[in-house]
């Protein structure tokens, strides 16, 4: 299945006995001139206040990585913690989407609220780069077309060959347990490259408001045809579903009803590859690890069809525990894929070893 397979440590806290410092939520792309650019989250905790998006680049294909200076400090402020994700446009602009929680109002609590999963105020930003990260804009807020009132940041902004850009997220309810529109699964779109987004994709929902799709990704196969992933939550029974997914043959204006894809998973990434296959990256819940697999689609038809067990070995989470349990126990996750010029596949994530949160990455070739 994969080949020449190499890994590293894009960061890792260099000094933990003196300094607690863990990485988080990792992307990478490599940028005109060959270079590995990469944004990820470093803080004390996992929800700490003092998460902070961080960049850092590679001239060798990932072996060794020098930090850049941020490009939108936040200075020390413990109100507002942030986090981000990197992609690409066809133009080689750099964007950075950034997510700011304002933390202000529930001093010494995480992210959500532990009575009803609602989350601490958000907002969306972005930052852009036209000289490969050298120099970035000032921070330009989003408006979103679409009552959260709170969002999901799972993705990178995604742009398409009809020149929209997608912002996939997700409905939140705010920390108050409000959420006037309900548990939707879709994208922001933006016909001007990312100075307005004026229209509302909606890809998953559920009626009942049982399902929660989070972890959402919406992939290109190709002109007009389009693929969504997500994680799948049943808030009623407290259970993990398999991973879920949904076609459009038209762009975007409909969708396929969400199907399972027969994975048992979250945070999954997935790549669109030469042949028309699926690559995913996903951290598994039924057996332990950080898991490959391969699929394609025969018409709307999802089929799996090898995997591979990239790394890690600890038990599943516990199967008993509440989900805001889960979020503070987390170990690994958040897999972003990357194909760089040369056809290697350079996957990076966050996961703890010896107790430290760091950022790993694996780079292969497809057989």
């Amino acid at each position: 299945m994969i080949q020449d397979l190499r890994t590293g440590v894009l960061f890792g806290n260099p000094m933990p006995h003196v300094h607690s410092i863990h990485a988080y939520f990792p992307s990478v792309v490599q940028t005109a001139d060959g270079r590995l650019l990469a944004a990820y989250v470093l803080g004390e905790a996992f929800e700490a206040a003092n998460l902070r998006v961080h960049l850092a680049e590679s001239m060798d294909g990932g072996e060794h990585w020098t930090p850049l200076p941020s490009p939108a400090p936040l200075d020390d402020r413990t109100d507002t913690s942030e986090a981000g994700r990197l992609s690409q446009a066809p133009d080689g602009t750099l964007v950075l989407l950034l997510a700011r929680h304002d933390r202000a109002a529930h001093p010494g609590s995480g992210l959500a609220n532990p009575d009803n999963l609602g989350f601490v105020p958000m907002r969306f930003l972005t930052v852009r780069s036209s000289d490969g990260g050298k120099s970035w804009t000032q921070p330009r807020p989003i408006d979103p077309p679409i009552v959260g009132p709170e969002f999901e940041l799972c993705a990178p902004i995604t742009p398409l060959s009809d020149g929209r850009w997608l912002l996939p997220t997700s409905t939140w309810r705010n920390w108050q347990g409000e959420l006037p529109n309900g548990d939707r699964m879709g994208a922001f779109v933006s016909d001007d490259q990312g100075r307005t987004w004026n229209r509302w994709m909606n890809v998953m929902s559920q009626p009942t408001g049982r399902m929660r799709y989070w972890e959402a990704k919406i992939l290109e196969r190709s002109a007009g045809e389009l693929l969504a992933i997500a994680w799948v939550y049943d808030e009623v029974a407290g259970k993990d579903l398999p991973n879920h997914y949904a076609l459009s043959h038209d762009g975007g204006a409909t969708w396929t009803a969400p199907a399972t894809t027969g994975l048992n998973g979250q945070t999954m990434a997935s790549l669109i590859l030469d042949d028309g296959r699926v690559l995913s990256a996903y951290r598994r819940l039924d057996r332990p690890g950080l898991w490959l697999n391969l699929s394609r689609l025969e018409g709307d038809r999802w089929i799996n069809e090898a995997e591979y067990a990239l790394w890690g070995h600890q038990p599943p989470a516990d199967a008993d525990a509440s989900m805001i349990q889960r979020f503070a126990t987390l170990k690994f996750g958040a897999p972003h894929l990357s194909r760089l010029a040369d056809g290697t596949i350079f996957l990076a994530f966050w996961c703890y070893e010896e107790c430290v949160g760091i950022i790993r990455w694996f780079a292969f070739k497809m057989n």
